[in-house]
């Protein structure tokens, strides 16, 4: 991320801040994906934090951590979401297609990401952050707002369980329910 327009968005240049949220798009659509599955609670998510950066950018102490910053933004909206969602009365269960397709012509980077999906949401979260978002430990713990040792636990469980699930499927018995 560039300094200069850190400072430029915090002093009220649009642009800049366009700019900067232009380079963390794809991020911030790929956690709240991972957090909430669905495209139209991600676009609200990011929409939402977007607009509550906006305002609230002035008050950024280290542009450094603006990313951490933003990112912990992106997590409050979509646990929000997460909380509204279980106040809603459901009317019926349309259940999603299943998606899942572990041919042996499949890559196997999809397939781990297939792995990671089904981990339980704490363990999923710090994963997803620490590989494929490449927030270091301190940042996962700083925009959780957990310890850097809860980083470390969670992270070492999820790369466990991951273990357990690829050789279960590499022995031909493709198991998700264990993880």
């Amino acid at each position: 991320m560039d300094e200069t327009d850190i400072r430029k968005a915090q002093q009220g240049d649009r642009e800049a801040f366009i700019r900067l949220f232009r380079q963390l798009e794809p991020e911030m659509y790929g956690l709240s994906k991972s957090i909430l599955k669905q495209d139209a609670d991600c676009a609200d998510a990011i929409q939402e934090a977007t607009l509550k950066a906006f305002k609230s950018i002035a008050g950024l102490k280290q542009p450094q951590y603006f990313k951490t910053w933003v990112l912990r933004i992106v997590i409050n909206e979509c646990n929000q979401i997460l909380r509204n969602r279980k106040r809603m009365v459901v009317m019926a269960d349309v259940p999603e297609p299943d998606q899942l397709s572990c041919s042996a012509g499949d890559d196997i980077g999809s397939d781990i990401r297939e792995m990671v999906s089904r981990l339980d949401d704490k363990l999923r979260i710090v994963t997803e952050l620490f590989y494929f978002h490449d927030l270091s430990v301190k940042q996962i713990a700083q925009v959780l707002d957990i310890s850097e040792t809860a980083v470390r636990t969670r992270l070492h469980r999820a790369r466990n369980r991951l273990m357990k699930s690829y050789a279960n499927s590499q022995e031909g018995d493709l198991n998700y329910g264990s993880i």
